[in-house]
């Protein structure tokens, strides 16, 4: 018999023999990973921080080995302090800015910003607008000057406004037609009311309401030294840099200290059920106030939240994703504003699977109050926690970003070099006194996007305070 032949049948018995074979004898016997070393702390490097005469804040963080800087402005304003009327003014006044200042052209603005060898962001959020970019380490000043006449000397177009609020209502009915987008609006209008965290999108009438003298007299009120805080983070001439911070900046007026609005959010029971006719998915939002960041138990809510819904392999996700099959992407999150935040579970399920997936939702809930989790289960939340942190803080523009965070809860520098010991403090116990305290059903407000036709008596059990 012939070699080729002979392997042929070797080949065919061993398959057989496979086959034969209990499925756990066939697998390959997996190595066990190695044991987790100990998280080290997070180190930021140093950083220099001053005021202007006018109260303008700026902090130098020199960082990293790659020749870019990242330069940007935050101010205290944006839909906090908008009128019930004038819902994204601040949105249309930050676009408007990127028109054009009293000395360039939108086109100027562009092409200097690209000699840079950067980008130019105007971001507008509730509590703050932040203004900058990143650009190459020897034109940090440049970018400095360049936020400056943004934020001190718009020019404000009238020929350009139009054009602006075309774009919002543009982007607004895109983002009403996906029931994500209603199922948030719902749900902040729920909990906050007529305050302006509790109002996600303006009306038609609103945006073409508005007029270059509201763009201006927004500006006007809310845009000082008072409000802003200048980032530099990566690697920069320290010197060159603060001369240019100095001579852009010192002559700003203060104008006024940022808006103190606390909400009053709603903490009581509500089910409301959106009608998408014929939807075959059900968009589901749970959720209610919480600790905000400067609370005591704020780190502990955020281990718990990535342990029970806010990571891949958190028990939400494994139960009503992975052994389910409910849902593709369910996840859970704890939202902030300045002093302010709520936690919320969100999911896309099969329409017929609603009723079902609210129920294993508010089972794993129970199941963490009256059981705290393994110890082993709660390392592996808090070392992926850890690395997720360490990796943001990687980048200028996470340290950015992390450091304005700060600022706005008026944190300390603990808020950073402290986050990895708090979170490994964090024990089982505490986890399950968090979930009893905080994450109580009973108190929560529910919003469904779907098919009413179909999810309607899917929802009569949770329509009570669930106990």
């Amino acid at each position: 018999m012939c070699t080729h032949t002979t392997r042929r049948l070797a080949l065919a018995a061993a398959t057989t023999l496979a086959a034969a074979l209990p499925a756990a004898a066939q697998q390959p016997k997996r190595e066990a990973p190695p044991a987790l070393g100990t998280p080290k702390a997070f180190t930021l490097p140093p950083k220099r921080e001053f005021t202007l005469a006018n109260g303008m804040k700026v902090t130098f963080v020199p960082f990293g080995t790659i020749p870019k800087v990242s330069v940007y402005t935050m101010v205290g304003t944006g839909h906090i302090d908008e009128a019930s009327n004038q819902v994204a003014l601040a949105d249309v006044t930050g676009e408007m800015m990127r028109e054009g200042t009293t000395t360039r052209t939108a086109t100027q603005i562009a092409e200097a910003v690209a000699g840079m060898g950067g980008e130019l962001t105007v971001f507008v959020g509730d509590d703050r607008t932040q203004v900058g970019g990143a650009v190459l380490s020897e034109r940090g000043p440049d970018m400095v000057r360049l936020e400056a006449d943004l934020l001190r000397n718009p020019a404000f177009p009238q020929g350009e406004l139009a054009r602006i609020t075309a774009n919002k209502a543009r982007d607004v009915a895109i983002a009403r037609s996906q029931p994500q987008a209603l199922a948030q609006e719902q749900f902040v209008k729920t909990i906050y009311g007529d305050h302006p965290y509790g109002r996600l999108f303006p009306s038609d009438t609103m945006l073409k309401g508005y007029t270059i003298a509201q763009v201006r007299d927004f500006h006007a009120r809310n845009f000082g030294a008072a409000r802003a805080h200048l980032y530099v983070v990566g690697r920069f001439d320290a010197a060159a840099v603060e001369r240019a911070v100095r001579e852009s900046f010192e002559g700003w007026a203060a104008g006024s200290p940022p808006t103190a609005k606390p909400p009053t959010p709603h903490t009581g029971h509500s089910v409301t059920l959106l009608d998408r006719p014929k939807a075959v998915q059900s968009t589901i939002m749970v959720g209610l106030p919480v600790p905000d960041p400067t609370a005591k138990d704020y780190t502990a809510l955020q281990v718990t939240d990535a342990l029970l819904g806010g990571t891949f392999g958190s028990r939400i996700t494994t139960n009503i994703r992975e052994q389910k099959g409910y849902t593709y992407s369910p996840y859970s999150y704890v939202s902030t504003h300045r002093h302010d935040a709520y936690w919320v579970q969100q999911a896309d399920v099969t329409t017929k699977f609603t009723g079902a997936s609210l129920k294993e939702i508010f089972g794993e809930i129970d199941r963490l109050q009256k059981e705290a989790p393994s110890t082993t289960e709660l390392n592996g939340i808090k070392n992926n926690m850890i690395g997720i942190f360490t990796l943001r803080n990687a980048s200028r523009g996470g340290i950015v970003t992390q450091l304005a965070e700060a600022d706005l809860q008026g944190l300390g520098d603990d808020y950073l070099s402290g986050y990895v010991k708090r979170v490994m403090a964090v024990s089982p116990a505490e986890v399950q006194r968090i979930t009893t305290t905080y994450l109580t059903p009973d108190r929560m407000t529910l919003v469904v996007v779907g098919d009413k036709a179909t999810v309607a008596d899917q929802l009569a059990p949770f329509q009570k305070p669930i106990p």
